[in-house]
C-alpha cells in the first residue's frame, strides 16, 4: 500500500471512487461534479480541496479528501469531506491509514480540530471513530441548502 498526495492525473479514479460512495449511501444521483470539475477545483491557483490517494498494485483504492475552515472557537481546522475505500478493500487497514495520514496532516498544520460527517446508520464507520477517540456530537444537527433551496429563497427576497 502506498498513500501519497493526489494529482491531477488522479481525478478520473477519484471521481470513480466518489461514484462508489454515493452508491453506498443511497444516492447515486446525487454526484453531479466531473472529472474538469475536480482538476479545476483542486488543483488551480487557490486549491478548494486536497486529497491523499492509497495505492495498491498502482491501482487507487482508497481517498481522504479535505480542505481548510475556518472556526470562531478554534481557528484553523480540517475538514474531512470524504474517507472512501473501495468496497473490496475495506477491513484491510487502508481505512485506517489514510485516516491516520489526516490526522498528521493536521498534526503538521497545527490545526486545534479535524471534523467530518457520518451517516448514523454506518455503524461500523461510527465504532471505527468511536474506536480512534473522536467524539460524535449527537445534539448536532447537519443543516445544508440545495441548489433548488437556495433559488427558492432568492426568489423570496
Amino acid at each position: 500500500m502506498n498513500i501519497r498526495k493526489g494529482n491531477p492525473e488522479d481525478m478520473e479514479s477519484v471521481l470513480g471512487l466518489i461514484q462508489e460512495l454515493a452508491i453506498f449511501e443511497k444516492e447515486p444521483q446525487a454526484v453531479v461534479i466531473t472529472v474538469d470539475d475536480l482538476v479545476r477545483d483542486g488543483f488551480g491557483e487557490n486549491p478548494l480541496f486536497h486529497v491523499f490517494v492509497a495505492e495498491v498494485e498502482q491501482e487507487i483504492v482508497g481517498i481522504a479528501l479535505y480542505y481548510y475552515r475556518y472556526s470562531t472557537w478554534k481557528g484553523k481546522t480540517i475538514h474531512l469531506e470524504d474517507l472512501i475505500v473501495k468496497d473490496k478493500m475495506r477491513g484491510t487497514g487502508l481505512g485506517s491509514a489514510l485516516y491516520s495520514e489526516i490526522m498528521k496532516q493536521g498534526k503538521k498544520d497545527n490545526v486545534r480540530r479535524v471534523e467530518w460527517n457520518v451517516l448514523d446508520w454506518n455503524t461500523p464507520a461510527v465504532k471505527f471513530y468511536e474506536n480512534s477517540g473522536a467524539k460524535i456530537l449527537e445534539e448536532w444537527r447537519v443543516v445544508q441548502m440545495d441548489e433548488a433551496g437556495i433559488n427558492s429563497h432568492l426568489e423570496k427576497l
